[in-house]
């Protein structure tokens, strides 16, 4: 079974910005267990930016891009020789991959990612990944390192995604008095999930939040994801055992094929093309392509072969997401057009969206 670990940088980094090398080497150890045991590690590593910012001495945490971007190139350098160090103990080998969205928002690139990372699998390395942050063009590219390893877990099939963090799970209830939630069922909302607000770590970007949304992220792609404490000993030998640790995210029954997968998570929408009541039944009742005469509007730069948002006139959530055929100034030339009066304006034209490049979400289900 593939897993993907991803250790979060308050569990690894001090508060002065040094690498807790105990519990490195910790992990490590429970990572090559489970190497030998048959199944096949990707660790996810945060710190890169915290280290980098200690050796610089910057504090407190700057909100400039190119100070995180430099932050991240020193701690790069720092943090991998680590575990690249931890794992050589064991006579194990690794490989570094940074990656940033734009090497997942296209088909090709997204599909030698994961050509590359399986290729690792099979030799026998534990590929050691984190975010490119020094090529980034925003702070947030994914938006974190959670969200990175659910795309990495979507991206290689994996059986589970473990977040570990500071806190053994998410809690709920009164915040004077939480109590851990030990299972979330597969498909609940996110808004339904009751949490105590337990305050943030000042030094990584990720928070609950974004694990929650990370593993909602992948379970709806069939992974089960656990929360659990990165500090606790044996956290992933248990896991890996089927002894419950932290929060257990089950798994959405549906499964979708590799390409509505990348749709839907990796490729982002470069704009939004709205569409009235009838188009939206026929897209989610029949299965239908989208055409010109169901759309209403058309938001954004996008052109031929983006990915757009599509929303039904006066809805709160997108119904779905696909590739569009068209330009955004040419969708607007024909939108509620019928099909021969299309065809006269923009000769060739049929579909703004076909069916096979088209996901529902679940706003629109």
């Amino acid at each position: 079974m593939i897993v993907v670990v991803k250790l979060g940088t308050s569990s690894l980094v001090d508060e002065n910005g040094g690498i807790r090398d105990d519990l490195l080497h910790a992990r490590a150890r429970e990572l090559v267990a489970a190497l030998r045991r048959g199944h096949r590690p990707v660790l996810v590593s945060s710190g890169a930016v915290a280290c980098g910012l200690s050796r610089l001495g910057i504090t407190p945490r700057p909100g400039a891009v190119e100070d995180l971007q430099v932050a991240s190139a020193v701690g790069q350098g720092v943090l991998y020789p680590r575990w690249s160090g931890a794992f050589a103990d064991h006579e194990v080998t690794t490989a570094q991959i940074l990656l940033t969205s734009q090497d997942l928002d296209r088909r090709d690139s997204y599909l030698n990612a994961r050509a590359t990372l399986e290729r690792l699998l099979e030799l026998g390395v534990i590929p050691v990944v984190n975010e490119n942050d020094t090529t980034a063009t925003d702070e947030l590219t994914f938006g974190d390192n959670d969200v990175l390893a659910a795309q990495v877990a979507i991206l290689l099939g994996a059986g589970a995604l473990y977040l570990l963090t500071d806190r053994d799970g998410i809690f709920g209830g009164d915040s004077a008095d939480p109590r851990r939630i030990d299972e979330v069922p597969a498909d609940t909302p996110v808004d339904q999930i009751d949490l105590a607000d337990m305050g943030a770590s000042a030094s990584g970007r990720g928070g609950i939040a974004s694990k929650i949304a990370s593993a909602r992220m992948a379970t709806a792609a069939g992974v089960t994801c656990v929360i659990a404490s990165g500090r606790d000993d044996g956290v992933l030998d248990d896991l890996l055992a089927g002894t419950p640790r932290g929060t257990r995210f089950s798994p959405g029954a549906r499964r979708e094929g590799a390409f509505k997968l990348w749709l839907r998570h990796a490729k982002p929408a470069m704009g939004r093309v709205t569409i009235d009541a009838g188009a939206a039944r026929a897209l989610a009742d029949r299965g239908t392509s989208l055409l010109p005469v169901g759309v209403t509007g058309a938001e954004g730069d996008f052109g031929p072969g983006d990915a757009v948002e599509i929303w039904v006139e006066g809805a709160g959530a997108p119904l779905g997401k696909g590739i569009v055929d068209l330009s955004a100034d040419d969708l607007r030339r024909v939108a509620g057009m019928k099909s021969p009066a299309v065809a006269e304006r923009l000769p060739g034209c049929e579909e703004v969206v076909h069916r096979d490049r088209l996901v529902l979400l679940d706003g629109g289900q």
